[in-house]
């Protein structure tokens, strides 16, 4: 990201400001093939953040769905056979129209039926894996790169992010693609570059399916178009903030995930710039 004489922060906070006003003014559209539980949240988010989302499962329609879409973003979690034909006929269709497409490998590392699944999915190219820090060491050995399991517990991460900042970016250098492995301290490589972002509230992790949520925000971002790096980075920074700002407003869990989507809603350029910290 080109920093024009300004500081690293300052430069994300700004083009971090230039795509939420893009993405409102654009509207585009995100097509979610996401688990049941996430499914209202996460198209509450993308509505309140500007963006159109389409619950578009039937692989009878993905094909010419996807080529309307200005995203694709493919959620692991509550996985079924149906499901999995589902996914791998949408990303057929986002690789052969160049629709960008976002993988959340939920679980990844569980059972052989989800990494067989995952590993079928890789093969179609994602623009970008999003994913907690086990879901990434996980996703890494699916892709011949390390012997570790990444062992998760269930859908929750046994590890840090600092543990996997170097396995990331081989992944990333690996599929061409751009790695994110959010936590306490979010981080974003595209195999090359790596930025750590440390805003966010830790309510958050206590609202079922806001990471979910998360990789259909980052969907919106990147179908804007432009680098994806940049992009992810955007929008993993603008979440986090909302939640600063919404963890201000609320009580417990229950007032965060109102408070939540309205910061998402209400976030502006400006709040980046007082806001935005730099892991």
């Amino acid at each position: 990201m080109e920093t024009n004489g300004t500081t690293p922060r300052d430069a994300l906070a700004a083009v971090t400001g230039v795509r939420l006003t893009a993405l409102r003014d654009a509207h585009p559209l995100v097509q979610m093939i996401t688990n049941f539980v996430s499914m209202d949240i996460a198209a509450n988010v993308l509505l309140a953040a500007g963006a159109a989302p389409a619950m578009v499962f039937a692989p009878e329609e993905s094909p010419d769905f996807v080529r309307k879409a200005s995203a694709l973003v493919v959620n692991t979690g509550t996985l079924s056979a149906a499901g999995a034909q589902a996914m791998e006929v949408a990303t057929t269709a986002a690789r052969t129209h160049g629709v960008p497409w976002v993988l959340d490998p939920v679980g990844a590392g569980a059972t052989r039926f989800r990494d067989d699944t995952i590993t079928r999915l890789l093969r179609h190219r994602p623009t970008v894996i999003r994913g907690n820090a086990s879901e990434i060491i996980a996703v890494a050995r699916l892709a011949g790169l390390t012997q570790d399991a990444g062992a998760p517990r269930g859908v929750d991460s046994a590890h840090e992010t600092w543990q996997v900042e170097g396995l990331a970016t081989t992944l990333a250098r690996h599929g061409a693609c751009i790695v994110a492995a959010t936590g306490a301290i979010d981080i974003v490589t595209d195999g090359h570059t790596l930025i750590r972002l440390a805003n966010g509230s830790p309510l958050m992790t206590k609202v079922t399916a806001l990471g979910c949520a998360l990789t259909g925000y980052v969907g919106a971002f990147v179908g804007l178009g432009g680098d994806p790096l940049e992009a992810t980075v955007s929008a993993l920074a603008a979440y986090a903030v909302a939640g600063d700002i919404a963890a201000e407003q609320a009580t417990g869990p229950a007032t965060f995930r109102m408070a939540f989507i309205d910061a998402l809603y209400g976030l502006h350029a400006s709040d980046m710039q007082q806001r935005l910290r730099l892991g």
